[in-house]
């Protein structure tokens, strides 16, 4: 045998390893995914594009009808720019943004610990969830006129039924995210060893936080429909408040321009808590 076959022959106490020409996948580099998930964002950002000018040439379409006193884009977009150049939408926006902020923030702070409770103890739960549902049956814009009567026409009753609106919204969410954890979840770490603050901390908290998140993009909703709905009963200042002011003068541009603010400013705070979804359950499977 020549030197040149014994270099080539294979050493018989070593394993043979994978093909020289096959890179195994630990040292494949991943620029497939990689691309894929710069396609997919690609891919989204062009949909909402799409998504936009549909609106807009529906919105133009719609305008030009021939329904009366129907602003379009254009005019919408005037009476906008005069808003934004006197300060007055800001300033609407502002003060509704304020009562939504301290409402929500309340509402969604006492309504975790509350559906905490009420999912890890059935007894607190048969006690406290006929309560709950009773008052979730009822709107909380009929609670409006009694807040008002109760609590005068000044902040307190339009930040009451924002909170009532998201801690209702919130607090079914939370405690139905602890009653929906696997029991086997909970039996495999006792099993284990883990006393109950350890599951709960473990197991449950993880578990159940995708059923908060929602439950606080609920809320969101609701805060906002409650406080232009409390503005245009009783206000001095806000987004409602300025749609009830152009309604008496059948100014539909600046009611057009509220309703997108109010969208907007929804949207944009929606897509935050989406945002926080992600992160905090990017263990969880998704389509």
């Amino acid at each position: 045998m020549s030197v040149q076959d014994k270099t080539r022959a294979p050493d018989p106490e070593k394993p043979p390893g994978p093909p020289a020409t096959e890179p195994s996948a630990a040292r494949r580099p991943p620029g497939r995914a990689t691309r894929k998930r710069g396609t997919g964002r690609l891919t989204s950002v062009l949909l909402g594009l799409a998504s936009a000018a549909l609106g807009l040439l529906a919105w133009t379409v719609l305008a030009n009808s021939g329904v009366d006193g129907f602003p379009g884009p254009v005019a919408v977009g005037r009476r906008a720019g005069e808003l934004i150049a006197n300060g007055t939408l800001f300033e609407d926006a502002g003060a509704s943004l304020e009562r939504v902020l301290i409402g929500y923030v309340l509402g969604v702070a006492l309504a975790i610990p509350v559906g905490f409770v009420m999912g890890w103890y059935p007894v607190v739960r048969r006690l406290i969830e006929p309560w709950l549902q009773f008052f979730r049956m009822v709107p909380p814009l009929a609670i409006i006129p009694l807040a008002i009567v109760l609590m005068g026409i000044d902040e307190t009753p339009k930040i009451f039924v924002i909170f009532l609106a998201s801690f209702l919204s919130c607090v079914v969410s939370t405690f139905q995210g602890v009653v929906a954890v696997d029991v086997t979840l909970v039996n495999a770490a006792r099993v284990l060893g883990a006393r109950d603050p350890q599951v709960f901390l473990g197991v449950v908290v993880p578990a159940s936080t995708p059923f908060i998140l929602v439950g606080m993009r609920i809320g969101l909703g609701a805060s906002w429909a409650t406080v232009v709905a409390a503005e245009l009963i009783a206000a001095q200042g806000g987004l409602g408040f300025r749609m009830q002011q152009a309604q008496l003068y059948y100014d539909l541009p600046t009611i057009f321009v509220q309703l997108i603010a109010i969208g907007a400013i929804g949207l944009a705070m929606d897509r935050l808590l989406l945002l926080t979804e992600r992160r905090l359950t990017h263990w969880q499977e998704r389509r």
